[in-house]
């Protein structure tokens, strides 16, 4: 018994030491940030220098996440060499910090199969398609919105998405994030069924800029 025990620890572990294989995915979720929500609900209390007033942080870049029809993978093994603090420190204009450029990388950049470098230039292009609404950056005080209305405003401005192909979130009924499907070569697509359900708040709060 002793022995079947401990075959089966040993099998369990090999199981797990494996996780998903890097490369082998459907499709990416592109997560825009709202920053004055981030510096709300954390950033403040870590006191980020993405939360000073007048950084000029929008909608900053939370991660392109490799997806599955149904699920998604992390923190996938991998022999590629991670990134510099350089490298990542350069993405902090379009994410914040260096900090969450490296934690992408750990958690979702692994699992594109690509070099970090790549896996950056790519993050940063599909960032630059998509325009965010400059109606939004313009506000000036604190407004209370169904996330319809910030959908709307995407949609707006990106004739080339659609409303299965975004989905807004909340936290703390907060306006949270908004997210984008895309396919392997960045063309808008519809999310899956465990993506596409948007925050159901009629008055969730959207803070302006800082």
């Amino acid at each position: 018994m002793k022995r079947l025990i401990l075959a089966l620890i040993c099998a369990a572990g090999v199981a797990q030491a494996e996780g998903e294989r890097a490369g082998d995915f459907d499709y990416y979720v592109m997560a825009l940030s709202w920053t004055s929500t981030w510096c709300a609900l954390e950033g403040d209390d870590r006191d980020s220098p993405q939360c000073d007033a007048g950084g000029g942080y929008g909608f900053t870049l939370h991660g392109l996440w490799p997806q599955f029809e149904q699920g998604w993978p992390s923190y996938c093994p991998s022999v590629l060499r991670a990134p510099s603090r350089g490298m990542t420190g350069e993405m902090a204009d379009i994410m914040g910090s260096g900090g969450l450029a490296w934690h992408q990388w750990r958690k979702h950049g692994v699992c594109t199969g690509l070099e970090a470098a790549d896996y950056y230039a790519l993050s940063r292009h599909a960032y630059a398609a998509v325009e965010r609404p400059p109606l939004l950056r313009q506000l000036d005080q604190d407004v209370r919105v169904a996330a319809s209305v910030i959908e709307e405003a995407f949609l707006e401005v990106n004739p080339q998405l659609d409303a299965d192909m975004v989905t807004v979130t909340c936290r703390a009924n907060r306006i949270q994030e908004v997210r984008i499907c895309l396919t392997r070569d960045l063309e808008s697509r519809e999310c899956g069924a465990d993506v596409i359900r948007d925050c159901t708040s009629p008055d969730a709060l959207f803070s302006p800029m800082r």
